[in-house]
């Protein structure tokens, strides 16, 4: 059922389980679509559909148990078990990107970086080692990866990826400035914040 469900309102998701956690560290036990929307800056009325696609999730008149949300949010994002992934890039991007440890609690981590430029690998970042970039298809393969996040020049992507998915690659967060070409099956998210700028200067004066 969940792989009918639009795409748009995956995407919202994962900021109904950030919005649902700092509700929890602030000291509530339930939230209502108001509240949620309120932090968001999504209707109510969008909360309540959204969520209505995955059955009766909230009480009336009590609104949404956290705990209980929180819990099937992650089951439906597949976030309830933690996912290796690599990191293509070792630089200033990648570098940062393997050592961010907000991934963990969320399902996620890093386990190798890798790059084609000798003077980075064997360079330690954090508690992982720059491997070189022969080693990635067979790392994948070996160790059952799913996520590859990439962070080299757009020249190198396209090659990067057809690699790959021939081994195993399904998932992708790219931040490569290039959109990329993937056979059905492979999912794919592009990041370039250089687009989201231009979104941004189009309200300064």
């Amino acid at each position: 059922m969940v792989h009918q469900i639009p795409r748009i309102i995956i995407g919202r998701l994962p900021l109904y389980l950030r919005a649902l956690n700092r509700l929890k560290k602030d000291g509530y036990n339930y939230a209502s679509s108001r509240e949620l929307g309120k932090l968001l800056d999504i209707s109510a009325a969008q909360i309540r559909k959204d969520l209505s696609h995955f059955g009766e999730l909230g009480k009336r008149g009590k609104g949404y148990e956290i705990d209980f949300l929180t819990s099937k949010l992650n089951q439906i994002l597949n976030t309830d078990t933690v996912w290796d992934m690599i990191v293509i890039g070792a630089g200033d991007l990648g570098s940062g990107l393997a050592r961010y440890r907000g991934f963990l609690n969320r399902g996620f981590r890093v386990a190798a970086i890798f790059d084609i430029d000798s003077q980075k690998i064997g360079r330690k970042i954090g508690n992982l080692v720059v491997k070189d970039n022969r080693e990635m298809c067979d790392f994948v393969a070996e160790n059952g990866i799913q996520i590859a996040v990439l962070a080299i020049p757009a020249e190198f992507a396209q090659d990067v990826i057809d690699d790959l998915v021939v081994v195993g690659i399904t998932a992708i967060l790219n931040y490569a400035p290039i959109y990329i070409k993937t056979p059905d099956g492979v999912q794919i998210e592009h990041i370039d914040p250089a687009v989201h700028l231009q979104k941004l200067s189009y309200f300064l004066n």
